[in-house]
């Protein structure tokens, strides 16, 4: 029987996958901090669903399709959003829920891009007429987070309404301006050249040099407005976002404010969103990738690892290892001879070995050897 992981599919062990249970804690902590209640929702849903009305976008093009016994057309969920549409029927509004879970795209791999990976989704259903204030406390809750697990976040933000404005001005047709907007999301993707010469089959090269005009430029539109209003609702919050004219977002849903967010030490997009209509209600949200963090993220595990070693010891170890529990501390047992715990602990990469012999049991004091340093210390009962 083989045992070789499918293409696009990894397994996460050991201080990766410690890491990445840390960063989750931290996204669930930050994401409850600001009033967003969990959910969970099936892998598989009834494809029609899946789709949506969305079929021309990439990410939807690239579900995972299945046939069950029943020959019932399925697919495995490729993200969290749509999945609101049913969520949101009956609630008091706003709702505001959060998820984690795996998510699934038949796509090409690279070695950013995996086809399933862990997505952190929030959103706020039904935001409020004044929605700069609730699109600022979803970037706010997003940038705190990200904070937390040690990345400083970059936060650009733009309007779908804004884009469709230059693109009226410009005279685009509109059955061309779902493949203009895509080429314009590839601003830092590809070179400027082969973005204008792409727009030149649209007649839309114009639309490159428009967007890249300054600011005063885009006073004349009535969606920069907005832009400017979420700003200001970012600053009172002390997030700082940067207006960028050529961030679009690929899913066709987003209708209004759109946003990305970056760092220093990436040139991907680490998280991002916007705002979307579903069942005629105003909606924001946004979706953060547990892998491209977790790469990024210099989060401190600060839970001590112990490894307490049994010399025929075992019920005083026993309950050394159940006081040193209580404390929050995470704690191996060994039954054996220290030769053997030392290669265990370094194997596991436990930093302090405990030995819990006849001797230490009378003292009640144990001694701890450190295996960064190999220094010895004592602890005491």
């Amino acid at each position: 029987m083989k045992s070789e992981l499918i293409k696009g599919f990894r397994d996460f062990t050991g201080e990766e996958a410690i890491k990445r249970e840390a960063i989750r804690e931290v996204l669930v902590k930050t994401f409850e901090k600001y009033g967003f209640e969990p959910v969970e929702t099936p892998i598989i849903e009834d494809r029609k669903f899946v789709e949506g009305d969305n079929q021309n976008d990439e990410a939807v093009s690239d579900i995972y399709r299945l046939e069950d016994k029943g020959k019932r057309k399925l697919a495995l969920r490729y993200e969290f959003t749509f999945q609101l549409k049913r969520l949101m029927q009956n609630k008091k509004l706003p709702f505001k829920r959060y998820q984690i879970g795996p998510v699934f795209r038949d796509e090409p791999v690279s070695e950013n891009r995996l086809r399933q990976f862990t997505q952190g989704d929030i959103d706020v259903v039904g935001i409020s007429e004044i929605s700069a204030r609730d699109e600022a406390e979803v970037i706010s809750t997003i940038n705190q987070a990200l904070k937390e697990i040690g990345i400083e976040p970059i936060i650009l933000i733009n309007s779908r309404e804004l884009i469709d404005e230059i693109l009226e001005e410009q005279k685009i047709k509109e059955k061309d301006k779902e493949q203009v907007l895509r080429e314009i999301d590839k601003f830092d993707k590809l070179p400027e050249s082969e973005i204008k010469k792409n727009l030149k089959k649209y007649n839309a090269e114009k639309v490159l040099s428009q967007i890249k005009k300054g600011e005063k430029y885009f006073d004349k539109f009535e969606s920069y407005k907005k832009i400017i209003s979420l700003i200001d609702y970012c600053r009172t919050y002390g997030v700082e976002v940067k207006f960028s004219p050529t961030i679009v977002r690929g899913l066709s849903y987003y209708d209004g404010i759109v946003f990305e967010v970056k760092t220093k030490n990436a040139k991907e997009t680490i998280c991002g969103g916007g705002a979307y209509t579903f069942n005629n209600i105003k909606c924001f949200g946004c979706s953060i990738g547990l892998e491209r963090v977790s790469s990024l993220s210099n989060l401190k595990l600060n839970k001590e690892k112990y490894l307490i070693v049994s010399l025929e010891q075992d019920r005083p170890a026993i309950k050394l290892a159940q006081n040193l529990r209580k404390k929050g501390n995470r704690v191996s047992m060994f039954y054996g001879k220290p030769s053997k715990a030392m290669e265990y602990a370094n194997s596991y990469k436990i930093k302090k070995v405990v030995f819990v012999g006849e001797r230490e049991v009378k003292a009640k004091k144990f001694k701890v050897k450190d295996m960064d340093s190999g220094k010895e210390s004592v602890l005491k009962v």
